[in-house]
């Protein structure tokens, strides 16, 4: 019995640790998904900040709205993300990628397949008519900074899947703390390539509706199955075999 136990919540950990990447469909997609993102020209100085010990100044050049659906995330504190521990970027706490207008209503994002890198959010897919389908301009990856440790938190915890709101600024970035460290921020959606992200200083994070909770309970129980299991293997008596 215990042995059947094992091998059925091993299945059910891999097969929800799977659904719980799998992105929700068009039909369930709240009104203002389709919006497009809102930007103003500002005309503010540049002002400073400091978070993890290093002294940031903060250059913003545009107000910001956007709504969007999470397709891919990466959390700068990730064990292997080495650049930003190299560039001593702590204001970085995440990027963040999402799709939005007729790529969201149509459904365009459904065959493809996303990924997040250290600076970077990649979409593929084998199908051709997909790939042309899809609009470059109605996905953007997210450099999203902020300095308050409760929406730092809020940020990182994301999970693909959610459908989101962020306000703040496009703004570059820079800071002195061991070299000459600058990032800057794209204007436009129509750019791609190095240069090509949004950089972000986080006002206002709004989960409008988040991913399902459902596959990530499943995890969470089969998970503990198996430490249960785990344990009791080791202080139940053992039958001899001849």
């Amino acid at each position: 019995m215990l042995k059947f136990v094992v091998m059925a919540s091993t299945a059910l950990l891999a097969t929800a640790l799977y659904k719980n990447e799998v992105l929700p469909g068009p039909g369930v997609l709240r009104a203002e998904i389709a919006q497009e993102p809102v930007q103003q020209p500002l005309q503010v100085p540049p002002f400073k900040t400091s978070v993890g010990g290093v002294d940031y100044t903060i250059e913003p050049s545009h107000s910001y709205d956007i709504h969007g659906l999470v397709v891919s995330k990466h959390n700068a504190d990730t064990w292997w993300d080495w650049v930003h521990r190299a560039s001593n970027d702590h204001l970085n706490v995440t990027d963040v990628c999402v799709v939005w207008g007729h790529n969201a209503t149509s459904g365009a994002y459904v065959p493809m397949a996303f990924s997040s890198g250290q600076w970077t959010c990649n979409w593929q897919t084998a199908s051709l008519d997909a790939f042309n389908a899809f609009d470059s301009s109605q996905i953007s990856n997210n450099h999203v900074l902020t300095d308050n440790p409760a929406l730092a938190k809020k940020l990182r915890s994301l999970r693909i899947g959610d459908q989101i709101r962020i306000s703040g600024q496009l703004a570059a970035y820079r800071h002195q703390s061991g070299m000459d460290f600058f990032r800057g921020t794209s204007t436009v959606r129509t750019d791609t390539g190095n240069g090509a992200c949004e950089t972000i200083f986080v006002s206002a994070l709004d989960i409008l509706q988040p991913a399902t909770a459902l596959w990530r309970c499943l995890a969470w129980a089969a998970g503990a199955v198996l430490a249960l299991c785990a344990a009791l293997g080791l202080v139940l008596p053992h039958r001899a075999r001849n």
